[in-house]
C-alpha cells in the first residue's frame, strides 16, 4: 500500500525536495503550502497532491487534517519543514524586538504544535507513522556554547532559540509515543542555499533534504527523540 506523507512548505526549497525525493520512493508526497498558487505549481511540477495549509493558523491545519482524512483516511509521514527566520534574525539579542521571537515563533514552533496535534490522529491510524521536525545545527545548545564551534558567533537569538524550542517539542512528541509505532526525530539539513538565508549556504536543498527524508522512511528499528544530520548524531 501507498505511504501518504505531508510535507508543510513545500512549495520551494528544501521542502519541495523531501517531497520529490520521497515520490521517487513512490510515496503519495501531499505539498502544503499557505500560497496556493505556488503550491498548486510546486504540486502540479512534481505530479503529486496539494492542500492548501497555513501552519499558523490551526483552523486551516483542521481544515487539511479533514480534507487528508477524507482523501487518504491515515497519514503516515508528517514532515514539519515550514519555517522562517525574520527580516530581524541577523540582529544583536539586545536590539532584536520581542515582536520578532513572535513572528518566527508563531511558523517555527507554534505551527509545528498546531500542525503536529492536528495531523497525530491520522498518524495513529497508520501502520508505523513518522513525524520528523526540520531543525538545524543552530538550536545546539552544546554547540551555542562551545567557543570553538564554527557556529560560535551565529548568535541570532529569534532563529536559534526557535529551533531549540523546536528540539525540545521533538522529545516531548517522542516521549508521549514512545509505547507506539510512531517515531518522532528531528533533522538538520545543514547551512542550505535557500530564499531563508538569501541562497548564501554552501548545500543544496536536495542534500538538505536527504536526512529528512531518511528520518521520514526509517524501519522498526530506527531511532525516535533523536537529532541527526547526515553523518550521525548532534549535541543537543
Amino acid at each position: 500500500m501507498t505511504k501518504i506523507a505531508l510535507i508543510t512548505g513545500a512549495n520551494k526549497g528544501i521542502g519541495y525536495e523531501i517531497a520529490r525525493l520521497l515520490a521517487e520512493q513512490d510515496v503519495t508526497a501531499i505539498v502544503g503550502a499557505r500560497d496556493e498558487e505556488r503550491g498548486r505549481a510546486a504540486a502540479e511540477r512534481l505530479g503529486q497532491p496539494y492542500v492548501r495549509l497555513d501552519v499558523t493558523i490551526e483552523d486551516s491545519a483542521v481544515a487539511a487534517a479533514k480534507w487528508i482524512e477524507r482523501e487518504y483516511g491515515a497519514l503516515d509521514i508528517l514532515v514539519n519543514n515550514a519555517g522562517i527566520s525574520a527580516g530581524l534574525a541577523q540582529a544583536l539579542p539586545s536590539t532584536t524586538p520581542a515582536r520578532a521571537l513572535r513572528e518566527v515563533y508563531e511558523t517555527n514552533v507554534f505551527g509545528v504544535v498546531t500542525v503536529t496535534n492536528a495531523m497525530l490522529p491520522l498518524v495513529r491510524r497508520a501502520r508505523a507513522g513518522r513525524i520528523v521536525n526540520m531543525s538545524s545545527e543552530l538550536g545546539s545548545l552544546t554547540m551555542a556554547a562551545d567557543p570553538d564551534s564554527p557556529f560560535a558567533d551565529a548568535n541570532f537569538i529569534a532563529y536559534n532559540s526557535s529551533k531549540s524550542a523546536l528540539n525540545m517539542i521533538t522529545v516531548c512528541y517522542a516521549k508521549e509515543l514512545k509505547d507506539t509505532t510512531i517515531k518522532v526525530n528531528a533533522a538538520n539539513p545543514g547551512y542550505c542555499a535557500t530564499d531563508l538565508n538569501g541562497h548564501s549556504g554552501f548545500r543544496t536543498a536536495e542534500q538538505g533534504a536527504a536526512i529528512a527524508v531518511r528520518l521520514a522512511t526509517l524501519d522498526e528499528n530506527g531511532p525516535t527523540g533523536a537529532y541527526l544530520q547526515d553523518d550521525g548524531v548532534i549535541p543537543w
